[in-house]
């Protein structure tokens, strides 16, 4: 009894040791590393300036260090005009803040290392993402990847033809909950529940607009492996509901009325755990620094393709009354029009 408990003692000693010496190495590297250049394209949404600050900060955060946003081309959405209206005010703060503004994408590729796409505006993605993937340079596309399921796929596809790395998430996957619980922290998931704030766009598949944050922290714990999609709308409300394999289930409650806020519950083999709120930016701008050093993307491509798939099926459902859409028949029709576009 003795000897296990010194040995427990031991462990629980050494396992912190590990820990202070992993987050000591990580904040050498970073600090040792040469200077990354970031380029940001679209200044038509808050997270511009917002991820500028965070990597430009002084004193640098230590795990953003050496990763300096130094130009930005301003123009993104060219006809939502809650989008392009901010762009004067943006351009301004950024101005302010001794960040060069060019006057064209391939101006900026010029000028940069890596390129965060911040576009609000979809359906300029594929056009502004090509470019910078031509270029070879590692790219982080902001929420949305696309406006729709096809141009997600060229997007994955041609990062893929040109060996550059991609990444795309809401800050919502990094909410610590929800990473300890995809971690395996309480067990094998079995079920997952998700909330956000659910504002729709005409332009874009109605969930990829600002649902895509509460499917984001689904995915996250659920993975991928989601089968159909069913959803239930009104006017004010959404329910999605996937069915798993192994006939594990997950759902989304899309909210545009009452109060709005971000979370879900997961239920594992082993606990009923909350998996918390919205963090802010951070946890993520720290993943886009490590993925712009290392060109890893922490989130698998199929994974980010499926939970789009999955809006993609939640609006198909929603379309015919809320019959059950498979993943497989709308990753179907997107990979056809996807080719038909190349034509």
């Amino acid at each position: 009894m003795v000897f296990q408990m010194y040995m427990r003692t031991f462990l629980r000693s050494f396992s912190v040791v590990c820990l202070l010496v992993t987050v000591a190495v990580a904040q050498v590297s970073a600090e040792e590393a040469p200077m990354l250049k970031i380029g940001i394209i679209g200044l038509d949404t808050s997270h511009s300036p917002a991820f500028a600050k965070g990597f430009n900060a002084v004193p640098a955060d230590p795990e953003m260090q050496n990763c300096r946003v130094v130009a930005a081309y301003p123009y993104g959405s060219k006809t939502i005009e809650s989008s392009s209206s901010r762009i004067p005010g943006y351009t301004k703060q950024f101005e302010e803040m001794g960040i060069e503004i060019v006057d064209s994408v391939a101006d900026l590729i010029s000028k940069v290392d890596c390129v965060l796409l911040e576009t609000n505006d979809g359906q300029v993605h594929l056009e502004q993402a090509e470019q910078v993937i031509k270029a070879g340079k590692p790219l982080f596309i902001d929420k949305p990847v696309a406006a729709d399921l096809p141009d997600v796929l060229t997007i994955f596809a041609l990062a893929k033809e040109h060996d550059v790395p991609m990444f795309s998430s809401s800050s919502l996957r990094y909410i610590d909950g929800a990473q300890a619980v995809r971690n395996g922290d309480a067990g094998k998931v079995l079920s997952c529940d998700t909330y956000s704030p659910c504002k729709t766009e005409p332009s874009h598949s109605d969930l990829y607009w600002y649902g895509i944050h509460g499917v984001e922290a689904l995915y996250t714990c659920m993975g991928t492996g989601c089968e159909t999609v069913t959803r239930t709308s009104t006017d004010d409300f959404d329910m999605v509901v996937g069915k798993w394999d192994e006939g594990r289930i997950g759902t989304f409650r899309g909210l545009r009325a009452g109060k709005n806020g971000y979370g879900g519950t997961a239920f594992t083999s082993e606990k009923i755990v909350p998996i918390g709120s919205y963090q802010g930016y951070r946890p993520l701008l720290v993943e886009i620094a490590k993925f712009f050093r290392t060109g890893e993307s922490p989130v698998p491509e199929a994974e980010t393709i499926e939970l789009y798939a999955f809006m993609k099926a939640a609006e198909e459902s929603k379309r015919q009354g809320g019959k059950p859409v498979a993943i497989a028949t709308v990753m179907k029709q997107a990979k056809e029009a996807a080719a038909a576009a190349k034509k």
